[in-house]
């Protein structure tokens, strides 16, 4: 009798401290909160988002062509035929004679790259995927600007693993630092979080092909008489003097005073003074995957301009 008494009230006791716990305002289950995702007043996307976000569809589409067909052998027409919108196929792209691990890095990026492509055109909406010139030619072209004279033989991005991973080494770091130069003008927090979460992979994108690269640095790229850091720093160069606004490009090794708090030579992420990531414009971007120092005369990856409303005003300069 006295331990069914005793029970009882510990049960009692137990149920008037839960409910005194529930009116302190404690919530009721042990469910953990994962919210809110954003101000709950904030506008989701302001219409100068939707440009800026359009805008970067370009070099989405050149990385998701260019690594499709590395890593594949095809591209955005039999992955994701809807996200084409009835553009062009691209020029010249190809499967690569790639190694195990390098092929399934591309073939990766390449997946992530139609993820991109998806997310912003169902977020701000999109345009078709422009023409794009991914051939050996236009990357030997490339090679040949970046070290001031033709390169015998010419530059083939598709020979092997490594070619390859330098060509990549062209094209994504461009597409981050225009994500780093769109944040400040974004202003919806569904465009910012869209925006952030390309940045992150992007980001990732590069730190792999330029690791990759770093471990090669003082290798020979056959048959040429350079080494892959040396690769890195003509390519670099080569953008910084199409951008024209100073050094928003770096090799994977660098002197002292560009190395991280100057103590280091090695530069295996791309960054300034504070180690912040560099930003580019739209203006910049063109003039550098135009191949033409100027953001007017389509060339290099775009033969006839990109797309979106930012770059077709510019290229009306041009034709008009």
């Amino acid at each position: 009798m006295g331990t069914l008494l005793s029970n009882s009230f510990l049960l009692a006791l137990f149920m008037l401290m839960f409910s005194v716990i529930n009116s302190e305002g404690f919530p009721p289950t042990l469910e953990p909160i994962c919210g809110p995702t954003h101000p709950l007043d904030a506008i989701p996307i302001y219409p100068d988002d939707v440009h800026l976000l359009q805008f970067a569809l370009n070099l989405e589409h050149l990385e998701a062509d260019f690594f499709l067909y590395g890593a594949l052998g095809y591209g955005l027409d039999r992955v994701a035929p809807e996200l084409v919108m009835g553009g062009p196929p691209p020029i010249g792209a190809q499967k690569a004679n790639l190694d195990e691990l390098v092929n399934r890095i591309i073939e990766e990026f390449g997946y992530q790259e139609v993820g991109h492509l998806r997310a912003i055109k169902t977020t701000v909406g999109g345009f078709p995927r422009p023409l794009m010139n991914l051939s050996a030619c236009n990357f030997a072209a490339i090679m040949n600007d970046a070290f001031g004279y033709p390169l015998d033989p010419p530059f083939d991005p598709y020979a092997n693993s490594l070619n390859f991973m330098l060509a990549s080494y062209v094209i994504p770091y461009v597409g981050l630092t225009g994500y780093v130069g769109a944040n400040p003008f974004i202003k919806g927090w569904k465009t910012k979080r869209l925006l952030a979460g390309l940045l992150g992979v992007e980001s990732g994108q590069d730190a792999v092909i330029r690791t990759y690269l770093y471990e090669r640095a003082d290798y020979t790229v056959y048959p040429y008489e350079y080494t892959v850091a040396e690769f890195t720093e003509r390519i670099s160069e080569l953008r910084n003097e199409l951008g024209m606004c100073g050094i928003k490009d770096e090799g994977i090794c660098v002197p002292p005073y560009l190395g991280a708090e100057n103590q280091t030579t090695s530069n295996v992420l791309s960054a300034d003074y504070n180690s912040l990531s560099y930003a580019r414009t739209p203006r910049e971007i063109l003039r550098i995957v135009y191949g033409t120092g100027n953001e007017h005369v389509p060339g290099g990856f775009f033969p006839n301009g990109a797309n979106g409303k930012i770059a077709r005003e510019l290229l009306h300069y041009y034709k008009s």
